[in-house]
């Protein structure tokens, strides 16, 4: 006898995480997102840029927390998350050796830090907090804490 699977599909799971996730977004103002995931249908591209000014690529800081100022042009920031996106709007998510910490509403914040040597990137995401297609990355800058 043949044991069938009572499991949903993988998509439909997904597709039910990010919906909670996008509810439990809209309730509390953040969310972890589903990064390179997408349930909602094609993603649209977006003609926006952002950089990251401060810190510097090898700069050397002390301290627990580094300021990061980031540049973004084609784009804004809005702080509603929404599933009706446009390819101008949305937020910032940065990362820390690959590892978000940080969904932003604005283009400066102090992110804490201990003492080593960090890779540091932005991304530009659509206003449900998922990336455009292609993803809209900064230059990676490499830091170090003493």
């Amino acid at each position: 006898m043949t044991r069938r699977s009572s499991h949903l599909p993988r998509v439909a799971i997904l597709a039910m995480a990010f919906a909670l996730a996008l509810g439990a977004c809209a309730a509390s103002g953040s969310v972890a997102p589903t990064p390179g995931a997408s349930v909602l249908g094609p993603r649209p591209s977006s003609p926006a840029m952002v950089q990251i000014v401060q810190p510097p690529s090898g700069a050397t800081v002390t301290g627990s927390s580094i300021h990061v100022v980031l540049k973004l042009s084609g784009a804004t920031i809005v702080s509603t998350t929404t599933t009706n996106i446009t390819p101008t709007e949305g937020h910032v998510h940065l990362y820390v050796d690959n590892i978000l910490v940080s969904m932003n509403y604005g283009l400066e914040q102090d992110i804490p830090v201990h003492p080593g040597t960090y890779v540091l990137k932005a991304e530009f995401v659509a206003s449900d907090h998922a990336p455009f297609n292609p993803r809209v990355w900064s230059q990676e800058v490499f830091f170090t804490v003493k």
